[in-house]
C-alpha cells in the first residue's frame, strides 16, 4: 500500500469528521433514524469511506489519473471519522451532560440520592445555575424556529464554559494517556506479535485493491457479489417488511431460549437467542479459528457454569456482591472479569517485555533513540537495532500524574487516586486488546474500574467523598465502552504502521480529538437549547445515570468491607485466566484463547455469539476441506457480507432521513 499522505487527506477527514460530530448527534436523537454511530465498527464512516473508494476508482479508471486520495490516505479519513462519531455522541455526549446536570435536575424530584451526594460533590464540576439546566432541558422559549446562530447566542455560555474547561483537563488528559498507551504498545501489537485486527481488515484490502489499480476488478469478485447480494437481499425483503408489513420477511432472531428450562443444569439459557447479521459473521470468518471458536466456545460454557452452580446448590443471590457500579455485574460469577482483567494486561506486558525494554533505554539514555550515525559507538546502546522515542512514556507518566492529580484535587484519597487511574488503564489497554484481535464490533463491560478496588479494599478506600467522585468520574469516559476510543486509537496504529508520514498521522489524530470534543460539546448544547433535553429520547442515558448516582448514595449510606464473594470470584477469574495463557503460550495444539474468557460475561456476546459460531463454522470447513487457497478465494463471500450489511444500513439511513421511521439493519 502506498504510505504517502498529504495535506489534503486530513483536510478532507476533518471535514467528513466534523460533519459527522454534528450530524450524528441531530440524526439519533431528533431525527430518530438509524444510529449513524454505536460499536466499535460505526456504520457512517465506513458507509461514507466506502463510496469514496469506489468514486475514487472510477475517477482514475475514468481520468487515467492516479487516484485522487490513495488507500492509506482514505483508511486515514475514515479513521478520523470514527473518532469524531465516536465522542460526538456514543462514546461521550450521550450521558455526558445527563451525568452533570442530573443533581440539579432531580434535586427536587424526592431521590435520595440528590441529599446524600450533592454536598460532597465538585460544585466546579456542575453547572452552578437552575435556571440554565432547566433551560437545557425544556429547550428555550421558540427555539424550533430559531436559527442556529440564534440558539448559540442565547445559549448561557457563562454557565457553561467554566464546568466543560474543567471536564475538558480530564478528558483530554485521559484520551493523551490512550494516545500514549497506543503508541507504547501499537508497534508490537501490530510488527512484533502480528495481531491480525478483523474489524480494519476490509478497509485495508480495499485501499490495497485502490493502490495497485485492481480495485474495479475486485468489485466485480463473484464471491464478494454473492456476499452483497445475499446480505441485500436479507435487508431488502426485511426493510420492506418493515415499511409494508404484507411483504414476507427472513427471520434474523430466534428466541431459543424457550426451548430450555428456567432451572436446572440447562438455567443458563432460559434467555438464549440467535441472531443472524452477516457482517458480524463475516468478521468472525476473518478473526482467527482459535479466537472465533473461544468467544461462542466460552459463551456457551458460562451459561453451563450457571446450571452447574445452581443444581449443585452453589449459586449465590444476586445479593451476595452488594451494590457494584459494574454495567453489568449482576450475577456475582461475573466477578471472574475482574481477575482475568488484572491477568491478561499482566500477560500483555510480558509479551512488550523486549519492546517496553528497549523504549525504557531510550527513557533513560535519550541518546540511544536517536539514529546511531556510523562510528559513534552507539549500535549497541539497544539490542537489534530499532530505535525507539521515548516521549510516550514520557508522556505517559505525564498523563497518569495529571489523573492522580485530578483524583486527588477532587476528594480522593493518596492511595485511592494513585490506584483509580491505574484501574482506568487496565480497563483500557485489555479491552482495546480484546477489540481489536477479537474482531467485536459490539462489547460492553461486566465489571466497572471501581468494582475492583471497591472489592478487594471496601468503600473506606474512597471515602464518602472519593466514592461520590469516583461514581461520576468513571461514568464519563471508562464505564459505557460501547464506542469506547482507545480500540479505535489501536486500530489507528495499524494504519499508521502502513504510512511514512506517520507523524502527520498522529498530529491529524490529536487535532481530531481536540476538535471533536469542542464540536461534541457544543452540538449538544445546541441542540438541548433549542429542542430541549428530555425531548432528544436520552431514556437509555438517563436511566443508567440515575442508577450510577443510586448506587453511589447507597454505598454512601451503607459503608461496605472487603467483599469475599468478589475476591473469591475474582482469584477464581485469575486463576482460570492463567492457566488458559499458560496453555495458549506452551501448547500449539491449544484450541482456546483467553480473549474468549474475558468476553463470555459482556451482555454484547448476547448478540454476538451465534455469529461467532458461523464464521468459526465456516473458516473451519473451509481450510479443512480447501486449505488456504479456498480460504483466500471464499473470504471475499464474507467480505460482501460484510459491505452488504453496511451498504444496506447507508442506503436505509438516507431513507429513514425522509420517513417518520428507519430500519435498522443491526441489533440495537
Amino acid at each position: 500500500m502506498n504510505g504517502r499522505i498529504r495535506l489534503r487527506a486530513l483536510v478532507i477527514g476533518l471535514a467528513i469528521g466534523l460533519f459527522l460530530c454534528v450530524f450524528t448527534p441531530w440524526n439519533n436523537t431528533i431525527g430518530h433514524n438509524t444510529p449513524l454511530g454505536g460499536g466499535h465498527f460505526p456504520l457512517a464512516p465506513f458507509f461514507i469511506v466506502a463510496w469514496m473508494f469506489v468514486l475514487d476508482a472510477l475517477a482514475s479508471r475514468l481520468t487515467r489519473r492516479p487516484p485522487f486520495l490513495s488507500g492509506i490516505e482514505l483508511l486515514t479519513v475514515w479513521l478520523i471519522g470514527v473518532i469524531f462519531t465516536t465522542i460526538g455522541y456514543a462514546g461521550l455526549t450521550e450521558t455526558f451532560f445527563v451525568n452533570i446536570t442530573a443533581p440539579e435536575r432531580f434535586a427536587g424530584d424526592a431521590y435520595r440520592w440528590t441529599e446524600v451526594l450533592k454536598p460532597l460533590l465538585p460544585a466546579s464540576w456542575f453547572p452552578s445555575s437552575a435556571e440554565a439546566v432547566n433551560q437545557f432541558y425544556q429547550g428555550i422559549k421558540g427555539g424550533r424556529d430559531l436559527g442556529v446562530f440564534e440558539v448559540l447566542s442565547r445559549i448561557p455560555w457563562g454557565v457553561w464554559l467554566p464546568v466543560l474547561s474543567v471536564w475538558a483537563v480530564f478528558i483530554l488528559g485521559s484520551y493523551f494517556v490512550m494516545v500514549c498507551l497506543t503508541l507504547l504498545f501499537g508497534r508490537q501489537w501490530v510488527v512484533n506479535e502480528r495481531v491480525l485486527f478483523p474489524l480494519v481488515r476490509v478497509p485495508m484490502l480495499m485501499g490495497e485493491a485502490l493502490d495497485q489499480k485492481r480495485f474495479l476488478s475486485w468489485w466485480s469478485n463473484s464471491y464478494l457479489i454473492i456476499g452483497l447480494l445475499l446480505a441485500g437481499l436479507i435487508h431488502l425483503f426485511n426493510g420492506l417488511h418493515f415499511y409494508y408489513p404484507s411483504v414476507p420477511q427472513i427471520p434474523t432472531l430466534v428466541l431459543a431460549g424457550n426451548y430450555f428450562p428456567k432451572f436446572g443444569l440447562f438455567s443458563g439459557f432460559h434467555k438464549l437467542k440467535l441472531y443472524v447479521v452477516p457482517a458480524f459473521i463475516g468478521f468472525a470468518f476473518l478473526t482467527t479459528r482459535q479466537i472465533s471458536f473461544s468467544m461462542w466456545g466460552f459463551y456457551i460454557l458460562a451459561g453451563l457454569l450457571f446450571g452447574l452452580l445452581y443444581v449443585m446448590g452453589w449459586q449465590l443471590p444476586e445479593a451476595a456482591l452488594g451494590t457494584t457500579l459494574g454495567p453489568d455485574l449482576i450475577r456475582p460469577e461475573g466477578a471472574q472479569t475482574i481477575g482475568s482483567y488484572i491477568v491478561f494486561f499482566l500477560f500483555l506486558i510480558w509479551l512488550a517485555r523486549h519492546h517496553l525494554r528497549q523504549t525504557l533505554f531510550g527513557f533513560l539514555k535519550p541518546e540511544c533513540a536517536a539514529p546511531p550515525r556510523p562510528g559513534d559507538g552507539r549500535f549497541d546502546c539497544v539490542p537489534g537495532g530499532w530505535r525507539p522515542t521515548p516521549w510516550p512514556l514520557w508522556g505517559l507518566l505525564l498523563g497518569m500524574a495529571l489523573l492522580f492529580a485530578w483524583c486527588r484535587f477532587f476528594g480522593l484519597p493518596t492511595l485511592a487516586a494513585l490506584l483509580l487511574p491505574v484501574a482506568f488503564l487496565v480497563t483500557m489497554l485489555v479491552t482495546s486488546r480484546l477489540v481489536c484481535q477479537g474482531g467485536l464490533p459490539y462489547f460492553t463491560l461486566t465489571a466497572a474500574p471501581s468494582d475492583a478496588l471497591m472489592g478487594f479494599f471496601g468503600t473506606g478506600f474512597f471515602g464518602a467523598a472519593g466514592m461520590a467522585a469516583t461514581a461520576v468520574m468513571q461514568k464519563v469516559l471508562f464505564l459505557d465502552v460501547r464506542e469506547a476510543v482507545a480500540p479505535t486509537l489501536f486500530h489507528g496504529a495499524a494504519i499508521r504502521q502502513q504510512s511514512n508520514r506517520r507523524g502527520l498521522i498522529l498530529a491529524a489524530i490529536g487535532l481530531s480529538l481536540v476538535l471533536a470534543l469542542a464540536a461534541a460539546f457544543a452540538t449538544m448544547l445546541f441542540l438541548g437549547y433549542k429542542y430541549g433535553l428530555r425531548e432528544l429520547g436520552l431514556d437509555w442515558a438517563t436511566q443508567t445515570v440515575l442508577a450510577n448516582y443510586e448506587s453511589a448514595q447507597r454505598l454512601i449510606d451503607q459503608p461496605v468491607g472487603p467483599n469475599q464473594w468478589t475476591i473469591t470470584y475474582a482469584g477464581a477469574g485469575a486463576v482460570v485466566m492463567a492457566l488458559l495463557i499458560l496453555c495458549y503460550y506452551k501448547f500449539p495444539w491449544w484450541p482456546l484463547h483467553p480473549l474468549g474468557y474475558l468476553a463470555c460475561y459482556s451482555t454484547g456476546m448476547q448478540i454476538l455469539w451465534f455469529p461467532f459460531f458461523l464464521g468459526w463454522l465456516c473458516n473451519h470447513l473451509v481450510l479443512h476441506y480447501g486449505g488456504t487457497r479456498l480460504f483466500n478465494k471464499v473470504r471475499f463471500l464474507f467480505i460482501g457480507l460484510i459491505l452488504g450489511d453496511f451498504l444496506a444500513g447507508g442506503v436505509f439511513a438516507v431513507i429513514g432521513l425522509f420517513s417518520d421511521q428507519s430500519y435498522n439493519v443491526f441489533p440495537l
